[in-house]
């Protein structure tokens, strides 16, 4: 990505950090103790074989760039990164105690848009990440989808396309993240009303190695007998109870009757954040304690 594709704003913003030059007598020397990672990092994955390249590197040739931090907001001597989460943490693989630094203030957005062009600049971040990030810029920070587009320097489609992944069940969403799922399968799938029919058929195409085209031209045929189904009334009871549901949790909950009394009740999420919020009313406990 060229730095002229940013947004002009945000562009000049970034381009310190980006490609920080130090001043004379502006590089500190920093315990690496004192330096915590990049509270809106996006990026939650970090290859073990790359940290290790980079830090045979630093190793060989020394550290070429130093760390850029900002003064942690509440603490006279911490520090939180704002650019180079790989170099931090190839220095704490080979033990450094210290490390040179550039201090810069830098706003809470300006980290979160930092750390996302500089992922995505290496092609570093899973769709579910780059999802989750520009959904953080537009929740934390009231960003359009056409703005955030333009700090990025992606099409506003792109960006819209990629945080409607948020919307996927989250069996589907642990096979985009491993890679066993393209996006444009994911895309597929969204325009599947039942999440239990379209985790299964994301299975089945991750198993058999289906091409895009291929899900795409299940989940219509699936989504087409879904339609010309004859709907049944609905007891007064089932509907009563649905409607206490919706109350409870928030959100559209549907109860489909089968036979010999059995069913489904379908419940509606949107995004990670509500998913998380729907989960905790229902199972009575944080997710955190289920999901390490």
């Amino acid at each position: 990505m060229s730095r002229d594709r940013l947004g002009k704003g945000l562009g000049a913003l970034l381009g310190e950090y980006l490609e920080p030059e130090a001043r004379e007598g502006e590089v500190q020397t920093l315990p690496l103790a004192a330096i915590v990672p990049n509270p809106m990092q996006p990026r939650r994955i970090f290859s073990d074989g790359e940290l290790q390249d980079l830090a045979d590197s630093i190793r060989a040739n020394g550290l070429l760039q130093p760390l850029v931090v900002r003064p942690a907001p509440g603490s006279a001597d911490r520090f939180e990164l704002v650019a180079g989460e790989r170099r931090f943490r190839a220095l704490s693989k080979l033990e450094w105690t210290e490390t040179p630094v550039l201090v810069r203030e830098a706003s809470d957005e300006t980290l979160l848009v930092l750390a996302l062009v500089e992922n995505l600049q290496r092609e570093a971040l899973n769709p579910l990440e780059e999802a989750e990030g520009y959904e953080a810029l537009a929740q934390r920070f009231d960003m359009k989808q056409a703005d955030i587009a333009k700090a990025v320097g992606k099409d506003r489609s792109t960006v819209a396309n990629l945080v409607r992944l948020l919307k996927l069940p989250p069996s589907i969403r642990k096979l985009l993240e491993s890679g066993a799922l393209s996006p444009g399968h994911a895309r597929a799938l969204l325009t599947m009303e039942d999440p239990a029919q379209a985790a299964d058929l994301a299975r089945r195409a991750a198993k058999e190695g289906w091409s895009v085209r291929e899900v795409e031209r299940r989940a219509s045929g699936l989504a087409g007998k879904r339609r010309t189904r004859t709907p049944r009334t609905k007891d007064p009871v089932v509907r009563a109870l649905e409607g206490a549901l919706q109350d409870h949790l928030q959100t559209r909950v549907e109860v489909r009757e089968g036979r010999a009394g059995k069913g489904t009740i379908e419940i509606r999420y949107h995004g990670a954040a509500d998913f998380d919020r729907v989960f905790e009313l229902i199972a009575g406990l944080p997710v955190s304690e289920v999901v390490e």
